[in-house]
């Protein structure tokens, strides 16, 4: 278990961790830290996130209320379900090639917007010191961890046909070994472009007219107008008041909602009367899940197009309903889940008590794996989410946004106490956040011990589609059997298994103390001092 009290950062990747720690060492804030490790992991990661994907942010100061960025992308001005069925695609989007970069890229917007909100904490340092170890590492390279070289090995015959591809992600035409150099010249120079002209040449300067070029080549429908419309922007974080404090999520198109609901409904439950590795502490919150996935399904997209005030669904009588439906000996039908979501979840707690909760994503594995020529960038494939039926919640429009499994999470609790923490994961990404919420808060585990414990899984993720209910193998002898008693499909998985996704946390005490923890399944760590 680490401590500290000047600063604290975690990431699934020790450098990114080391990139937001270098920044606080230097008299940077949380949010300076935070953009230095999202650089940092945008490159050390690339299988999972990148500068071509987006980003969500949250994020407050002592004694402030809790802010957030939405840095989504939306669809292009010529994705249309009429521009698919052109080109003979007409029952859904492929993830993978031009058709599936759709959507305009918002990470690089989710800086800029959070470095400009660091000026607001008494920021310093400029653009090219937080991006300065993203482009050494991009340009002589970092060792391949072992995420990445299975993660290519595993995908390598859907991803190599696609545009730029083999280029970027297997050197000497083969995947990458786990530990080899792997280098990106070219995102370096990308990199450095932004440091020197400032991030929104990204969206509307020469960089942004390389990336239109290279998407038309690669079969996109984005043009370099779409770039140029897109902003990131600052929103009200949802809130669920809980027993214990205030939760804190994003609101639509995020699965924010998802997380907030199961909490809120394990709360009504009394959670905390049960074991945290019992059959009936997992069984409660799979409940909790499916009442809060149906709700998900039934009525979160783009905000402009919601049909209900989402506040409205976290009303206090509405969660207490739906607990109380939840049957504590049997399990109701599940439904499918969305699928995938390989993505990072990052935190940093500053020494005055600034947190910043954040993550990042491509999508699916290397997103589209289109890679654009000019600027060795792989390109999200987030909009392969959207439905070619007219009939669907999610249906394809131009300028639409997405649908995002996304969603940082941040409580400030009633002792006092502060909290951040998330995961990568699809459907699992507000399963581990009730797992990494309820083992910190309600049962008093420290952070590492929580983020390491055995966890559950129902539904799919990495490019994986099931609707088991998976265990990993530590969970103490019986619980598979008393919940394959109660009527959940349980599938065992190994005791560290990386479809659990990445978590991590971070606890910082009333009294300065910071505590965290780094999730084993992954390459990461905590940095702190």
């Amino acid at each position: 278990m680490i401590h500290s009290t000047r600063g604290m950062a975690v990431a699934p990747h020790a450098l990114a961790a080391q990139s937001a720690l270098g920044v606080l060492r230097e008299g940077g804030n949380a949010l300076e830290a935070m953009v230095a490790a999202a650089a940092t992991i945008a490159v050390a990661y690339p299988h999972m996130n990148g500068i071509g994907g987006d980003s969500f942010w949250l994020f407050c100061a002592p004694r402030r209320k809790p802010r957030a960025i939405d840095a989504c992308g939306a669809a292009a001005r010529m994705a249309s379900r009429e521009w698919y069925a052109a080109r003979g695609i007409t029952s859904s989007i492929p993830f993978r090639g031009g058709a599936a970069a759709n959507t305009v890229a918002g990470t690089v917007s989710g800086w800029r917007l959070a470095f400009e909100q660091s000026r607001k904490w008494g920021g310093r340092l400029p653009v090219k010191r937080l991006l300065a170890d993203a482009i050494h590492y991009a340009e002589h390279g970092v060792a391949v961890s072992r995420s990445q070289a299975e993660n290519t090995a595993k995908k390598r015959a859907e991803l190599e046909p696609q545009s730029g591809f083999r280029e970027a992600f297997l050197p000497g035409g083969s995947a990458p070994a786990a530990g080899s150099l792997f280098r990106q010249p070219r995102l370096a120079a990308t990199l450095g472009r932004l440091a020197r002209s400032g991030l929104d040449d990204f969206y509307c300067g020469k960089l942004a007219r390389s990336i239109a070029a290279d998407l038309a080549a690669a079969g996109s429908p984005l043009a370099a107008d779409d770039l140029a419309r897109h902003r990131a922007r600052l929103v009200t974080p949802l809130a669920l008041a809980h027993s214990l404090g205030t939760i804190y999520n994003l609101p639509p198109p995020t699965q924010g909602l998802v997380s907030l609901l199961i909490l809120g409904m394990l709360d009504a439950l009394a959670i905390g009367r049960t074991s945290p590795q019992s059959a009936d502490y997992v069984h409660l919150a799979v409940e909790a899940a499916k009442r809060a996935f149906a709700i998900r399904d039934r009525y979160i997209t783009d905000p402009a197009y919601m049909t209900v005030r989402v506040e409205d669904l976290l009303a206090p009588a509405r969660i207490r309903a739906l607990a109380a439906e939840v049957d504590r000996g049997r399990a109701a039908p599940g439904g499918a889940g969305r699928g995938p979501s390989d993505t990072v979840w990052m935190g940093v707690i500053d020494g005055e008590g600034r947190a910043v909760s954040m993550i990042q994503s491509i999508y699916h594995e290397f997103g589209s794996g289109v890679v654009l020529e000019g600027s060795g960038i792989n390109w999200q494939n987030r909009g392969a989410s959207f439905s070619l039926d007219e009939r669907a919640l999610n249906v394809l429009r131009p300028g639409r946004k997405p649908f995002h499994t996304l969603n940082p999470a941040l409580a400030l609790l009633r002792d006092g106490r502060t909290l951040v923490y998330g995961t990568m994961g699809g459907d699992g990404q507000p399963q581990t956040q009730a797992a990494v919420f309820t083992r910190i808060a309600v049962f008093g585990m420290d952070p590492q011990s929580a983020v390491a414990a055995p966890r559950w899984l129902l539904g799919g993720t990495w490019g994986e589609r099931s609707d088991t209910l998976k265990l990993e193998s530590r969970f103490p002898a019986g619980v598979p059997a008393t919940l394959g008693a109660y009527g959940h499909e349980v599938e065992i998985l190994p005791e560290y298994d990386e479809a659990m996704g990445h978590a991590g946390a971070i606890l910082r005490h009333p009294n300065g103390v910071l505590e965290g923890g780094a999730d084993p399944r992954s390459d990461g760590a905590v940095a702190a001092y």
